[in-house]
């Protein structure tokens, strides 16, 4: 973990004073005073701030159900952050919940991002490793996808989806996957990978044309959130993404 991050993640100082108080001499890591924001520190190490020793906070892991028209970026452009539902949401936390840990989403990121018109299950944590272990294609973690068609889904189509289709600019084919058709204009994906705009790809290329695209599963956490909502995982869920 970055030194800056470290600092956050164990006071209340955003990420522009953890990078003045480095700067300023303030910080310490192993007894060493030289040492960059960007310093890779890790549990094993002493990190102290005005003498005093810092203890990092847990770990937080979210899961949202994003609504379309947000962006899956800490920055609102275009459309508005995602994580503006999060915003809006601090005042309904119970008291023994941090509303600092929920405001200060500047140390938090997305493990899996949706475009911005797609709706559905959004994990978001401060936890970089276990992000990567979510999206690392080697984890083979399948993601549900329903999605609406503009034209009826063919036998021909289905076939191709799931025996792995070349995308445009892709010299390998996808990966297979499994496909459940709901209606002639509605199907459910399931994927291993996560490629830049994978599913609509995939029906691009068997000539079809994705209307709207729903995430409703990543590996066994089932969206169970109303529209624009959140919730915490539980210990059960956030550890399935460590457990080899």
């Amino acid at each position: 973990m970055r030194l800056d991050k470290f600092i956050c993640k164990s006071t209340k100082f955003t990420r522009a004073e953890a990078r003045a108080a480095i700067s300023d001499g303030r910080v310490k890591v192993n007894g060493w005073y030289d040492c960059h924001e960007a310093t890779q520190v890790h549990e094993n190490n002493v990190m102290t701030l005005d003498g005093e020793i810092l203890q990092a906070r847990a770990s937080r892991y979210l899961m949202l159900h994003k609504p379309a028209g947000f962006v899956s970026s800490n920055v609102s452009g275009r459309y508005p952050s995602l994580f503006n539902n999060l915003i809006h949401d601090a005042n309904n936390l119970t008291q023994d919940e941090d509303n600092l840990d929920i405001q200060d989403i500047e140390n938090l990121h997305i493990a899996g991002r949706l475009d911005a018109d797609t709706t559905g299950l959004v994990l978001i944590t401060d936890d970089g490793r276990w992000s990567f272990n979510v999206i690392s294609p080697a984890r083979e973690c399948e993601k549900v996808y329903r999605v609406n068609l503009r034209d009826p889904i063919t036998e021909d189509a289905i076939k191709q989806l799931v025996n792995g289709v070349l995308l445009r600019g892709t010299e390998q084919p996808t990966l297979p996957a499994k496909l459940t058709v709901v209606n002639e204009k509605e199907v459910l994906l399931t994927i291993t990978e996560g490629k830049y705009h994978q599913v609509k790809r995939m029906f691009g290329a068997v000539r079809n044309k994705v209307v709207a695209l729903h995430r409703e599963k990543i590996g066994p956490l089932s969206l169970d959130v109303p529209l624009g909502q959140w919730r915490y995982l539980t210990a059960e869920e956030v550890a399935y993404f460590y457990d080899e």
